[in-house]
């Protein structure tokens, strides 16, 4: 029978701690080696006297990727189910670190320029599944001297899909006895999911939000993201409205960069016009393209620049993001899918997968 229980269970822990009358303070050295020092865990146990209790990892790492272009590092983790997830570290040259994590395997939202959408698979993932990436991560971070600054819901899946498991990862992630990582330094994409978006904020107002919006044409938005014929511009827009109210802080709102699609002059105008009166910051995406979407192509240098120009000449705070990690397939909309399809095929004919 496995009696081993997971690290990131704090009841369970406490259990351990009373069952077998151990000192408050192992547990609490070992928490702090493993979830705040990110220390190896042949290192972080060692004092620990009920090591073979524990289970560390959740995930098994499953394979790493280093861009030769810049900081950027995919790994690739097996879940106990056999589905792969992807988590991204991106190593800014001016020294912050961000880690990119999954909520779930796959994404139902099937926006038309994500190869995450296109796997055919969406399952949550556990609390202690997204946990473990961060964990992962910051030990390889700090075996290289370096610190996890940032977190972002960014990765495979939508977080607001998976509301209650992505609640208990950010209690977890801010309690003071777990990692004590500050929850102004994560940030929960969406991709427009009203009433979880007020909720996340009420529950969680220092979280910053990250609203994939793409184009404020309705026509455009609902082509691109299906899962837009469910809520409104109208909704969002209130939504943003309330998050302003109970945030006191800048929303991102996430535009992907489209040749002939959302790039035009107009588009701006329109785009400048839905957002008076809104505190955001815009953020316009280059595409990376996928092999599932060959009827699209990113905007040029040029373009985004223009259209830049044109929203903060009405006073839309705007930033042109440079993406990391194109050599590696780590970039936005280009995870993981191939090897999850064949998976999920094999274990809905019966057959053992692996």
């Amino acid at each position: 029978m496995n009696n081993k229980v997971s690290i990131f269970d704090r009841e369970a822990i406490d259990g351990l701690r009373r069952e077998l009358q151990l000192d408050p303070q192992q547990v609490r050295q070992l928490r702090n080696r493993l979830m705040k020092q990110f220390c190896a865990d042949a290192q972080a146990v060692e004092d620990f006297a009920a090591a073979d209790r524990l289970a560390i990892h959740c995930l098994e790492a499953y394979r790493q990727c280093d861009s030769a272009l810049d900081g950027a590092t995919k790994l690739l983790f097996r879940t106990a189910k056999g589905m792969l997830i992807e988590s991204v570290i991106l190593r800014i040259a001016t020294g912050r670190t961000t880690l990119c994590v999954s909520s779930q395997v796959g994404c139902a939202a099937a926006c038309e320029f994500c190869a995450t959408g296109k796997m055919g698979v969406a399952q949550n993932l556990a609390s202690e599944e997204i946990l473990d990436q961060v964990l992962q991560a910051g030990q390889q971070l700090a075996a290289e001297d370096r610190k996890l600054r940032n977190i972002v819901f960014m990765g495979m899946g939508e977080p607001f899909h998976n509301e209650e498991n992505l609640y208990r990862t950010l209690e977890s992630l801010a309690a003071p006895e777990l990692f004590h990582h500050s929850l102004t330094k994560i940030l929960v994409s969406t991709v427009g999911i009203p009433d979880a978006m007020v909720c996340c904020a009420r529950r969680f107002p220092e979280v910053n939000q990250a609203l994939s919006l793409h184009s404020v044409r309705r026509e455009v938005r609902e082509r691109l993201i299906p899962l837009a014929k469910k809520h409104s511009l109208d909704e969002l827009r209130q939504a943003l409205v309330e998050l302003n109210r109970i945030q006191q802080k800048p929303v991102m709102i996430e535009y992907l960069m489209l040749a002939d699609v959302n790039d035009a002059e107009q588009d701006a105008r329109d785009l400048i016009d839905w957002l008076t009166g809104l505190d955001v910051h815009v953020n316009l995406i280059p595409y990376n393209p996928i092999e599932d979407a060959p009827q699209l192509a990113g905007t040029e240098r040029a373009g985004r620049d223009a259209f830049s120009g044109l929203l903060k000449q009405a006073g839309v705070t705007t930033t042109i993001r440079y993406s990391l990690g194109n050599d590696i397939a780590a970039a936005c909309g280009q995870l993981v899918k191939k090897e999850n399809r064949a998976i999920a095929a094999a274990a809905s004919k019966g057959k053992a997968i692996w």
